[in-house]
């Protein structure tokens, strides 16, 4: 398939780690742009972005995440981690279906909860190098497309949950920051 494309880098150590923005972060609300320019600076981001995703571990990580406020996202829901899929400038032209997921998210570190998304999604978008591509997804990856689209829009996950679920993760997270900041001083 012409859109998973294999990492290009040999030795992903070399490559620049991104830090992840994390719930509730004010820039996780950021709107994204779309991309005009596929140059060398994309590319970076795009491989740095990869190196970020899998070194976290996570299947999916999206621009905004990283404090790039682009139409980017990457993806790579293969057990083998060996299809990584590039979406830019991403638009879901079809949806069908319903299903429930246990969804994560690397901006919500160690909260999981039950999100409805569309079983299926016909996705239009430009591969890492501008060409346009159409992805048909269902399952795992139609999740994952949904759920990285929606950093995009400035929506997280969280907010499929009621507010007090979301105060509650809120206050979760706060608490694990404290700890961290605790073990570190």
């Amino acid at each position: 398939m012409p859109y998973f494309l294999r990492a290009p880098w040999t030795d992903p150590t070399s490559i620049l780690m991104l830090t992840i923005l994390e719930f509730p972060d004010p820039r996780l609300r950021t709107k994204a742009q779309p991309v005009t320019i596929f140059d060398k600076a994309l590319q970076d981001l795009i491989d740095a972005m990869f190196a970020t995703m899998y070194a976290a571990p996570g299947i999916g990580l999206a621009a905004t995440q990283v404090n790039q406020h682009k139409q980017l996202l990457v993806l790579d829901v293969s057990e083998e981690k060996n299809q990584p899929l590039v979406l830019v400038n991403p638009k879901v032209i079809e949806r069908d279906g319903e299903q429930v997921y246990q969804e994560g998210c690397l901006s919500v570190p160690g909260i999981f909860a039950d999100v409805e998304r569309a079983e299926q999604v016909v996705v239009e978008a430009q591969d890492r190098y501008g060409q346009p591509l159409r992805i048909e997804a269902h399952g795992l990856l139609a999740v994952c497309i949904q759920h990285e689209m929606d950093h995009l829009i400035g929506k997280l996950f969280v907010d499929y949950l009621s507010p007090l679920k979301r105060e509650l993760v809120r206050k979760k997270l706060e608490k694990q920051h404290r700890a961290a900041e605790a073990a570190h001083a």
